[in-house]
């Protein structure tokens, strides 16, 4: 039975590394998957969904007031059945394309697989993700671990010092040169100017 599935984590937790293996695990059954991300996320190209540990594929890009139960009707209709739908960076989905990707699940029975973070750098809840965990069928995360040790789940915007911004947009796209995952101690500590946190990580190797 088709579901709409959530997963959630804060930055860095392989999220996208998730989406891309679940993809390829997908096509190697002789199923087709339809990758979706926001066009608003072009750090690897619009159009294009890439892991930090150097896994790509293209996808479909869409516009925040686009209509995600027609994208997907016509891309069926064009190319045939679908054996899941992948969404990157969901929680920049409005409360609509959440709703429509419900659709997507209880109209054409076709599985949705939602990847995104939880709270953006204030520690409240995107309009994306928010739908989401009231709405999805199943909610996990997918874990991350802080500098402290401890289990992150939280996300700290930070500037070229380390030093956490609390004022801006919601909306600010960027990687490992801007935001760092945090313990929800380690975000009260940052947040209250208590230190700071190198904002670039060491690759895996």
């Amino acid at each position: 039975m088709a579901k709409l599935y959530f997963y959630f984590s804060a930055m860095n937790a392989g999220k996208t590394t998730t989406l891309l293996q679940s993809a390829h695990n997908y096509r190697e059954r002789g199923m087709r998957a339809l990758i979706l991300t926001p066009n608003l996320d072009d750090r690897a190209g619009v159009g294009v969904v890439a892991s930090r540990i150097g896994l790509r594929a293209d996808a479909t890009a869409f516009a925040q007031a686009q209509d995600l139960e027609a994208l997907v009707r016509a891309n069926v209709d064009a190319h045939g059945a679908l054996g899941c739908v992948l969404v990157d960076e969901a929680q920049f989905l409005s409360r609509e394309q959440v709703w429509q990707l419900s659709e997507v699940v209880d109209a054409l029975h076709v599985p949705v697989l939602c990847y995104g973070l939880r709270t953006d750098f204030r520690g409240e809840l995107f309009e994306g993700s928010q739908h989401l965990l009231a709405w999805a069928d199943e909610i996990s995360e997918i874990k991350t671990i802080c500098h402290s040790g401890k289990k992150a789940t939280m996300t700290v915007r930070v500037d070229a010092q380390g030093r956490a911004v609390q004022a801006g947009p919601q909306v600010e796209i960027g990687g490992n040169e801007r935001y760092v995952s945090v313990s929800r101690a380690e975000f009260k500590k940052v947040t209250r100017g208590e230190g700071a946190i190198a904002p670039l990580q060491p690759d895996l190797w």
